[in-house]
């Protein structure tokens, strides 16, 4: 009798969905959310959107960048940006401020445009301005004075509530165990979960099984994720 072979696993990687439907709210990021939903409502003409890497910062300011018509850009990116006309278009959003090399000059110049304007300006980094290394006075005093709104780590209910999803998302119907398995084993963040969830739908294919508890454990073992 022949054996089983497996399928040949194509990498089909899916891109992180940043629609508003997809954003799930918890304790963590519930104050962020309200504070983005009451715009043009905000306490000021910038705000700062800060917390750690797969917090869903990046996904929160793309589902206002999309509301707001906003230009979006990289910090890293100003120096080459026609700054002018992107201040004047109403809304902008920069993200990863906190990346060196952070270009000041023109960071300070788009701040002081927003502010002499009627624009709205959201800038995302991963710590609070005074831990960027910036070095004009008078940049990092407006940074200071902007309203900041802090993103903190994915809490449990989050992470399971992701996992479900990812797993939906691609048609993955998995038991309850494997989710509670996962969530007290990986990285709390939602980069994690998208990267393990995309290695068990990888594994699955390759093998041509569904996805159980110990297959997410030997996999978890062999990518050094659960010693």
């Amino acid at each position: 009798m022949k054996k089983p072979t497996s399928q040949l696993a194509l990498t089909l990687p899916l891109e992180p969905r940043f629609g508003r439907e997809d954003f799930l709210i918890s304790p963590s990021n519930e104050t962020a959310w309200e504070i983005f939903e009451r715009w043009p409502n905000w306490p000021g003409r910038m705000l700062l959107l800060l917390g750690p890497t797969g917090a869903g910062k990046s996904h929160l300011a793309a589902i206002w960048a999309q509301r707001a018509h906003a230009r979006v850009l990289s910090a890293a990116s100003l120096p080459l940006a026609d700054l002018p006309a992107i201040a004047g278009a109403g809304a902008v959003l920069v993200e990863d401020a906190d990346r060196a090399p952070l270009a000041e000059a023109e960071l300070f110049h788009l701040i002081n445009l927003i502010q002499s304007g009627q624009g709205y300006l959201a800038i995302t980094a991963r710590a609070w301005p005074d831990a960027w290394g910036v070095q004009i006075k008078d940049l990092l005093s407006r940074l200071r004075l902007a309203p900041a709104i802090e993103i903190g780590e994915p809490d449990d209910a989050l992470i399971r509530a992701v996992l479900v999803k990812l797993f939906l998302d691609r048609q993955l119907v998995v038991d309850t165990s494997v989710v509670e398995y996962l969530a007290n084993r990986i990285e709390r963040s939602l980069d994690a979960a998208r990267n393990v969830v995309a290695l068990l739908d990888k594994e699955a294919l390759a093998a041509g099984r569904a996805i159980t508890r110990p297959m997410t454990a030997d996999v978890l073992r062999r990518s050094g994720i659960d010693m």
